[in-house]
């Protein structure tokens, strides 16, 4: 099979030709028709949704705001005494974002998790980042993203709380 020199595109069918003849070796010709072209390629994107649900909430929620025009600068960010989803830009604002996901709403909303306790973790969170980036100066706020997502759904619902709560704790530093 010839592969694709680069800078030159391939049509859909032929790269998942390419990938099938390489993880099912041998393929028979016959199966390379189309429709099984299309049910493998619906089996893998599948499986890469097969995240966790957290991840794919926050996969969206990052999605949402870059929608927005916000830039994302960090995600994921692991302290001792907890993690910041998302850190985020909207114009001259440092945002701190925290994702919540569920799958359905019997245990309440998502937003209603981020209780005092966590405020206050999500506080100190955001001050050691902008000291460790010298961003003291900068004005700062903390969006809450919740997202609803249920297991028969291909999309899921997101609500956006902005400036939903003020920072608590010593060292208030935010407008």
């Amino acid at each position: 099979m010839r592969k694709a020199q680069r800078g030159h595109r391939t049509s859909r069918a032929s790269d998942l030709r390419t990938i099938i003849e390489h993880l099912l070796v041998p393929v028979p010709r016959s199966m390379l028709h189309a429709s099984f072209l299309t049910a493998v390629a619906d089996r893998w994107r599948r499986a890469r949704r097969l995240q966790p649900l957290g991840r794919r909430g926050e996969n969206a929620a990052a999605r949402f705001l870059q929608r927005l025009g916000y830039k994302i600068v960090a995600r994921c960010r692991r302290d001792q005494i907890g993690e910041l989803d998302l850190v985020a830009v909207d114009g001259r604002t440092v945002v701190f974002v925290e994702v919540k996901t569920r799958s359905n709403l019997r245990a309440g909303h998502p937003a209603d998790a981020v209780d005092d306790e966590k405020q206050r973790r999500l506080t100190r969170l955001a001050l050691a980042f902008l000291k460790q980036h010298d961003l003291l100066e900068c004005p700062a706020r903390f969006d809450v993203i919740a997202v609803t997502w249920p297991a028969d759904s291909r999309r899921p619902t997101v609500d956006h709380f902005r400036n939903a709560f003020e920072a608590i704790g010593e060292g208030q530093l935010f407008s």
